[in-house]
């Protein structure tokens, strides 16, 4: 049981990585877009202030750990109640 939680930290980290790389592509993303469609408003909409808030990026993180957590627990917690016979066994 220990070892499915270890797991799911674990996976939990990989989604906060995953959150991070995201959210750097994020940011950079609406810069280029900003700098893209500065000057040029579509209809009565301009894109020239796009940006990423602090409350935006703080749901980023918790939303992607959050995830990851939930998909790397699952998993190992059904692994780590099979027999090893059984999780070996190729069906």
């Amino acid at each position: 049981m220990l070892n499915a939680g270890v797991i799911g930290l674990i996976g939990g980290v990989i989604g906060l990585i995953g959150g991070v790389m995201g959210l750097i592509l994020g940011v950079f993303g609406a810069a280029f877009i900003g700098q893209l469609a500065s000057g040029s408003g579509i209809g009565r909409f301009s894109l020239s202030n796009a940006y990423v808030s602090i409350p935006l990026m703080i749901e980023v993180f918790l939303l992607s750990m959050g995830v990851g957590l939930i998909f790397g627990a699952i998993p190992a917690y059904r692994a780590s109640r099979l027999r090893p016979v059984d999780a070996l066994r190729y069906e």
